[in-house]
């Protein structure tokens, strides 16, 4: 599972548009220094994965669709990667290159598959609002 940079933007994407009413693309891309072609590629995934909403015209911009409290790491990155396998053999439409005749693949396969649902499992077990709340603290704490 490559938690790839895109992956990384759409949360800070998320961590701008938190407790906001709405942004335009331009104050998300300032707050978080993102380019504005990467913006828009990761708001229209994480539209489509109904996290944001888009809103047009000249008072346009994004708002979270979900709250913080409902999104998970996990959703992020399956919105951005929905075919995140930590090696390309989890997924299920590929075979396992190393032994095709294993109904269920090569031993390393299946460990393999052992720790992916793992690593879902770790990466959905906290909220983004849990997240984003213990970074704040953090930041009080040493701008004091």
């Amino acid at each position: 599972m490559l938690i790839t940079r895109e992956c990384d933007y759409a949360v800070r994407v998320i961590r701008a548009l938190s407790g906001e009413e709405r942004l335009s693309v331009n104050d998300i891309c300032e707050r978080e220094e993102i380019t504005a072609p990467f913006a828009y590629k990761i708001l229209k995934k994480l539209q489509k994965a109904k996290i944001v909403r888009g809103y047009r015209g000249v008072h346009g911009g994004y708002s979270l669709k979900k709250s913080v409290s409902e999104i998970t790491l996990l959703d992020v990155y399956l919105a951005i990667d929905p075919g995140m396998y930590i090696i390309e053999c989890m997924n299920p439409k590929k075979k396992c290159c190393r032994d095709e005749k294993l109904d269920g693949g090569c031993e390393v396969h299946q460990e393999l598959l052992r720790i992916q649902e793992r690593l879902q499992d770790m990466l959905s077990e906290r909220s983004l609002q849990e997240i984003l709340g213990e970074s704040e603290k953090k930041e009080k704490v040493v701008g004091e």
